[in-house]
């Protein structure tokens, strides 16, 4: 048995009615799938798929994080699911279906993961929806567990070798409550260890970096630590000032969720024309369009949005389960009205957060995390949401740019199209998120909306589009 982090949990501890912690993706197949294909598909690989076999097991009383444990018996049947589209199963029509199950809360007596097979879209294809809980996977291992399924031709590789026998670890009640206790007894010590290294850096975290006087007592102590241990000056970060938005505020339990692709190559293009990054340019798509989408709704604020930014702390090759990631915090040049201006505006706000974070310790989401007593997180969690609701919040939203595989993958001889995320939105990071994954030469987007908020959402994929075409048509003209 594997106990959750403390980051972990948090994705356990904030989900309520409307706030659901669910990552998913939709992939679009070329060619014919039924349900069988995947149960016996399933059935051969899920010993390589950690997450879809493991099932939650509480500590008594919440004095310490949950565990998980292996489900000896999956049921399948009840796991893996199948519907149909109305004609005429257009794109729409598949978001809008989408929508409706991401925003169901998952069954944590079971598993926690479903999958959908969707039949009738239009143009021969079919959809495979599948999602997971976040405190059971990031967007790594997410992407690890999909390609467990996936194989790199038209014929179905045979099942994976089955791993070393060894019988789990059984951790007994008594156990789970010793070993709680003994972690709140140990907490006064970690909190000490924890503001030592923390209040050099409390400007780059998120809510904290809002109190007034956290920028000036970082700038202190850090430029105090340079002068007595010397080594490379850590950049500081501006404070930066939230602004309101539709999309600000508490959100409801409803979803509604649009899909795009964008071609690899003419991002790219954009890249090497103006030396910058993959990701920079990703960045200021989305600036672009959600300027659009603001200015569709005359709510363009005078300031840029601020985005919440996941970076994955695994090394090359790691392998620990549970979720091994931070969330960083930048400008968005919302309000420049110049696309190529923006664009210099969005490089040289990703490379201060990029610099800040090479320097200074990135893993301070799981230490805040750690710091809470188990038994308090649950109620911390959600007196933070509670916090935020009715304000601009912490950030205006949440943008993910996750690498995928470059060659085409197959689903039991279907070969996958693309592959869209589908991922959380929150009272506390806003009623939008967007979530980039590349796979064989596209850029696959995922936009998900509270329904209230953002009616129209294929808007925003809409303005995707329009923002690459605007900064491709100006490399042209150069």
């Amino acid at each position: 048995m594997r106990q959750l982090s403390a980051v972990d949990a948090q994705f356990l501890n904030f989900e309520t009615s409307t706030n659901v912690a669910n990552i998913a993706g939709l992939a679009i197949l070329d060619g014919g799938l039924t349900r069988g294909d995947l149960l016996s598909l399933l059935a051969h690989r899920l010993h390589v798929a950690a997450p879809l076999r493991q099932r939650l097991v509480t500590v008594p009383f919440g004095l310490d994080h949950p565990y998980w444990a292996e489900e000896p018996r999956i049921d399948l049947d009840y796991h893996v699911r199948e519907l149909a589209l109305p004609a005429p199963g257009n794109d729409e029509q598949l978001g809008e279906q989408v929508a409706r199950v991401h925003a169901r809360r998952l069954d944590r007596r079971r598993p926690l993961w479903e999958m959908y097979l969707i039949h009738g879209l239009a143009g021969d294809r079919m959809a495979l929806y599948t999602k997971v809980h976040h405190a059971a996977v990031d967007g790594i291992t997410g992407a690890d567990v999909l390609a467990a399924l996936l194989d790199t031709s038209p014929e179905p590789s045979g099942p994976p070798p089955m791993p070393a026998a060894g019988k789990e670890e059984r951790i007994g009640t008594g156990e789970m409550i010793a070993r709680g206790v003994a972690r709140a007894v140990a907490n006064p010590a970690n909190t000490v260890r924890f503001l030592a290294g923390a209040v050099p850096h409390l400007d780059e975290i998120p809510v904290v970096s809002q109190v007034p006087g956290a920028g000036l007592v970082s700038r202190l102590t850090r430029g105090l630590a340079h002068r007595l241990t010397g080594g490379d000056p850590v950049p500081a970060l501006p404070r930066l000032t939230v602004p309101r938005t539709p999309f600000s505020g508490r959100i409801t339990g409803h979803r509604r969720f649009a899909f795009t692709a964008l071609p690899l190559a003419d991002v790219k293009q954009v890249k090497n024309a103006f030396g910058v990054t993959v990701n920079d340019v990703v960045m200021t798509l989305c600036a672009g369009a959600l300027r659009q989408w603001l200015l569709k709704h005359d709510a363009l604020p005078g300031r840029p949005l601020v985005a919440g930014v996941p970076f994955s702390l695994r090394m090359p090759g790691e392998q620990d389960a549970g979720n091994q990631v931070t969330i960083m915090i930048t400008t968005l040049a919302t309000q420049v009205a110049d696309p190529v201006e923006r664009l210099h505006a969005v490089r040289d706000a990703m490379k201060r957060i990029k610099d800040r974070s090479s320097l200074a310790p990135a893993r301070w989401l799981q230490q805040v995390s750690d710091l809470m007593p188990a038994a308090l997180t649950g109620l911390a969690a959600r007196a933070a949401f509670n916090l935020f609701a009715g304000t601009a919040g912490p950030i205006n939203l949440v943008i993910s740019n996750v690498p995928g595989p470059q060659l085409p993958l197959y689903v039991c001889g279907a070969r996958l199209l693309s592959y869209h995320p589908v991922s959380v939105i929150t009272d506390a990071s806003g009623g939008v998120n967007i979530t980039v994954f590349s796979y064989d030469g596209s850029l696959d987007v995922g936009v998900v909306a509270c329904r209230e908020m953002v009616p129209d959402v294929w808007a925003l994929t809409d303005y995707l589009n329009d923002a690459l075409t605007e900064l491709k048509l100006i490399v042209e003209q150069q």
